[in-house]
């Protein structure tokens, strides 16, 4: 973990936009829907025209209450406000929202180091559209033209603002993950930051020692991964810093994190709630859920990630080592645990489970999803059998997820995958020695780096048919 200079001490808070997996958006019948051809996606009432009316989706109002349920918030009456401000990617001019009484109140989120994160508030608003600027840097200053597509304005939001209760760069990634983790499992998200449905502001000032006052803080906008949310962190802290040890004073303001510059710069002086002109939607209901629905939805949610690490741990044997517990952490945040807990109880060896699962299946995409339990389970038994090496398994996954299923035995055969007898192994090892005495020599001797050496030319002159293992073990025999 990282530590800042002279006694410092940050304190972050993070401001986390979801967008809904609703069919339709927030206040109409347009189709909410990534990707699609710009501006075809839009109706008078999205687009903010004179005498159109706004009608709330009961399935947003849903997955909000599912949100704050996962987020053990106090779940209440709400109503939204327009909140007044002008951008070329705000169609009506103001942006439909919840102010003073959003539908998720004070809630937690515990993460996995044990730190708990305070929820302040997490309500419910419509996304905005987006604006691309062409030329240039891609920044609206020196850009040639500027492009809106209003696709997205009116898509459901639940916007999550946390206490300020982070004090490291990692530990907001952490929290960032273990809240994309928690969206994904409610199935009120699906938490795809590449592709703007979960975006992160972080709100970071600096302090003399934990009992000194908050200091000014600022607000760093859009960030849309996890590294950049970590790095962004970190140089702001920094920056206000150096500032304040210079003996200026920090200006509050929201900044942009430049990912090629590695450095935030100035956007614009930070707005308070009164810039904003907050009024009570008058097209609009209050939202007064009922208890018996709430309980419903709480009812009906899965098992959230810390449970389900909990249960992977049990299955492991209680006691994993330390990349066995990054790998189910990446498991459970993935969303892909599933196939590891139904591998094992089918009886593939826990370990290969694990790693097979959070490596390599876990990296081919959405994909995965379609690939029945059943043919992925009967992969692994290949390989926990012996009857594939770990890089044939790999291959043979890669067709299988590609395929949408099917006969692992069938897909191995088709490659040309067949076991390595002892013999065989035995041969190819005597002709990479001869052909490598100064490193053989080395290796007798001690230099036990060499064993990838070894066992990279044995998996090149097999087109990876070796045995990782049984290679290993025969180097070790051999050295004696």
């Amino acid at each position: 973990m990282s530590t800042l200079p002279n006694g410092w001490e940050m304190v972050v808070g993070l401001e986390v936009h979801t967008e809904l997996k609703t069919q339709t958006k927030l206040f109409c019948g347009c189709a909410n829907a990534f990707g699609s051809e710009p501006n075809t996606n839009i109706c008078p009432v999205c687009l903010g025209l004179p005498g159109s009316l706004p009608v709330l989706n009961e399935k947003a109002v849903e997955f909000a209450i599912r949100i704050g349920t996962a987020l053990n918030c106090v779940i209440q009456g709400s109503s939204f406000h327009r909140k007044n401000y002008f951008y070329p990617d705000q169609p009506k001019d103001y942006q439909i929202s919840q102010y003073d009484i959003p539908i998720n109140g004070i809630g937690f989120l515990d993460l996995p180091d044990g730190t708990k994160v305070g929820i302040e508030r997490a309500h419910l608003e419509e996304d905005t559209g987006k604006t691309t600027h062409v030329g240039g840097s891609g920044r609206i200053h020196g850009s040639d033209e500027s492009l809106v597509d209003y696709n997205r304005a009116g898509v459901p939001l639940v916007e999550i603002v946390s206490a300020p209760d982070i004090r490291s760069a990692e530990q907001a990634r952490g929290y960032a993950a273990e809240l994309r983790a928690i969206l994904i499992a409610s199935g009120a998200s699906d938490g795809r930051m590449e592709e703007g449905s979960m975006r992160v502001d972080a709100n970071v000032s600096v302090r003399k020692g934990s009992d000194a006052p908050f200091g000014t803080r600022c607000e760093i906008k859009n960030l849309n991964s996890l590294r950049s949310l970590q790095r962004a962190v970190d140089f702001e802290a920094l920056r206000q810093i150096d500032l304040l040890e210079a003996g200026e004073s920090i200006t509050q303001e929201t900044r942009h994190w430049d990912e090629d510059a590695g450095r935030t710069q100035t956007m614009r002086s930070k707005e308070e709630a009164n810039d904003y002109r907050y009024f009570p939607e008058p097209d609009l209901v209050p939202i007064n859920p009922t208890q018996a629905f709430i309980d419903e939805i709480a009812r009906s949610l899965p098992a959230m990630p810390a449970q389900r690490r909990v249960e992977l741990i049990a299955q492991l044997g209680g006691d994993p080592t330390q990349a066995q517990r990054d790998q189910l952490m990446a498991a459970v945040e993935l969303n892909v645990d599933s196939f590891i807990t139904g591998a094992i109880h089918a009886g593939v060896t826990p370990a290969i489970a694990l790693a097979r699962t959070a490596n390599e299946l876990a990296a081919l995409g959405d994909e995965i999803f379609s690939l029945p339990l059943d043919d992925y389970v009967a992969l692994l038994k290949l390989e926990d059998a012996g009857a594939l090496s770990a890089t044939q398994s790999k291959a043979v996954l890669a067709d299988l997820v590609a395929a949408g299923g099917g006969d692992p035995a069938a897909l191995a055969k088709q490659r040309g995958f067949e076991k390595l007898d002892d013999g065989s192994l035995d041969g190819i090892l005597d002709e990479i020695i001869a052909a490598n005495p100064d490193e053989w020599r080395r290796y007798c001797e001690g230099d036990d780096k060499l064993t990838g050496f070894f066992t990279g030319k044995v998996m090149a002159a097999t087109k990876g048919q070796a045995d990782g293992k049984a290679v290993n073990a025969a180097l070790r025999t051999r050295k004696g």
